[in-house]
């Protein structure tokens, strides 16, 4: 398992333009301008935050795993990493980062995963796809479920198995720690706070995030 490398941000939260807390389970879809920068705070420890990110003047110009590990050769993602769209432009650039490293390939809960994975039951629990769905129809401006692509799942531990498999494992955030990007270009954010119950990647008890800009 790779060392965890952990970059402070000099910015001071009392300074940003924007402080929102997203509780758990909730959604969240926001503009960012280009040379912005943009903070989500785990502020209990091992919540996920599934995270997309899309071109703001195109919005079927998003976020692309398989662009991002091939422009950087590595599958976790971390301080200096640049977030590749599938047009091939860089979206954002991650600037600070406290937890040490972010999945990229686990992708979202949706009630069918929960179902298969965990027991039939499970199916009716709520879902980041869920959330993802209903963000975009709110969103409006022609976006809809076609533009919910592969995401990123911050603060969230998926481990690679020997044999190329995925395991859901606990988390090794922490409560207060962040990832910071800047824009560069105007992008649009869209923020699942996963409620996923069934799985360690929230420690079994999701919780709220934090979600601040700078100017």
């Amino acid at each position: 398992m790779s060392t965890l490398i952990y970059t402070e941000s000099p910015l001071d939260p009392t300074d940003a333009i924007y402080d929102f807390t997203l509780p758990a389970g909730n959604g969240w879809m926001h503009e960012l301008k280009r040379g912005q920068t943009f903070r989500i705070v785990d502020l209990e420890g091992n919540q996920a935050a599934d995270t997309i990110f899309y071109n703001a003047a195109d919005m079927s110009d998003r976020y692309s795993a398989q662009d991002t590990i091939r422009e950087q050769s590595a599958i976790y993602l971390t301080t200096g990493t640049k977030l590749m769209s599938s047009e091939g432009n860089v979206l954002l650039t991650i600037t600070a980062d406290t937890c040490g490293r972010h999945d990229t390939l686990g992708g979202a809960c949706a009630t069918e995963s929960n179902q298969v994975r965990y027991a039939l039951d499970k199916r009716w629990m709520h879902a980041c796809r869920d959330t993802f769905v209903l963000q975009v129809l709110r969103w409006g401006r022609g976006a809809s479920k076609a533009d919910i692509t592969h995401n990123i799942n911050f603060f969230m531990n998926v481990p690679v198995t020997p044999d190329g498999g995925l395991s859901f494992a606990d988390g090794v955030s922490a409560g207060g720690r962040y990832v910071e990007m800047r824009a560069e270009m105007d992008v649009i954010a869209l923020i699942s706070n996963c409620p996923q119950l069934n799985n360690p990647c929230n420690a079994y008890n999701p919780t709220p995030v934090r979600l601040l800009i700078w100017n």
